[in-house]
C-alpha cells in the first residue's frame, strides 16, 4: 500500500501543470517534436540530480541554509522569467514549425533548457526531500527500494513529457496550435514569468 501510494503521488506530481509543462509545450509548438522530447529528457536528467542529492542529504542542508536556499530560489526564478520574456518577445515569429526546428539551436540547447528549468526549482528539491525522508532507512533492502523509486520517477518524467511533445506535434493538433501560435506563445511566456515571480516572492 505504501509503495502504491508513493507511486500514485509521483504520478500526480508529474502530470500536474507547472513550469516544466509550459516549457515542453512552448518548445514543442514552436520548435517541433524533437525539441519537445529533448526538453523532456533534460527534465528527467534533472530528476536524477534531485534524487542523488536527496539520498545524500544535501537537499536537507540546502533547505536549512537560508542563503543557499535563497540562491537556488532566485536563480531558478530569474531563469523562468528570462524564458518567459524571451517567449513573449518572439511570440509573433512567423516560422513554420518544421522550418523553425531546423533553424534553431541543436538538441543540446533544448536538453539544457529542460534541465535548468527543473533543477533550479526548489519546490522540486523539497518534494524529493520530503518523499525520500519518509522512505530512506539504514537497511540495504530499503536502499534498493529507494533506488527503484528514483528510477520510476526518472522514467515517469521522461515518458510523460515526451508524450506531451508527441501529442502536441501530431497532425491532429498541429494545425490548430499553429493557428493560435502567437497567443499560445504569449500565454506560455506569461505563465513562465508568473511561475518565476511566485517562486521569487513566496517564502
Amino acid at each position: 500500500m505504501e509503495v502504491l501510494g508513493l507511486a500514485f503521488l509521483g504520478l500526480l506530481i508529474v502530470i500536474s501543470p507547472g513550469a516544466d509543462f509550459v516549457l515542453v509545450l512552448k518548445n514543442s509548438v514552436n520548435l517541433g517534436r524533437t525539441a519537445g522530447i529533448y526538453t523532456a529528457i533534460g527534465i528527467s536528467i534533472a530528476i536524477c540530480i534531485h534524487i542523488s542529492y536527496s539520498m545524500l542529504g544535501i537537499s536537507y542542508l540546502i533547505s536549512q541554509n537560508e542563503f543557499l536556499f535563497s540562491l537556488v530560489r532566485y536563480t531558478g526564478s530569474a531563469y523562468l522569467i528570462y524564458l518567459g520574456v524571451k517567449g513573449i518577445i518572439t511570440a509573433g515569429s512567423g516560422f513554420d514549425i518544421n522550418e523553425t526546428a531546423k533553424s534553431e539551436a541543436g538538441p543540446a540547447h533544448y536538453l539544457i533548457q529542460g534541465f535548468l528549468c527543473n533543477v533550479l526549482n526548489p519546490k522540486t528539491m523539497l518534494f524529493f526531500l520530503s518523499i525520500f525522508s519518509q522512505v530512506i532507512s539504514p537497511d540495504s533492502d530499503n536502499q534498493l527500494s529507494v533506488l527503484l523509486y528514483g528510477l520510476y520517477m526518472i522514467i515517469l518524467h521522461a515518458v510523460w513529457f515526451s508524450l506531451i511533445a508527441i501529442l502536441l506535434t501530431s497532425k491532429v493538433f498541429q494545425t490548430r496550435l499553429m493557428n493560435m501560435k502567437k497567443r499560445l506563445n504569449q500565454a506560455c511566456g506569461a505563465g513562465l514569468i508568473s511561475f518565476g515571480a511566485i517562486l521569487a516572492i513566496k517564502s
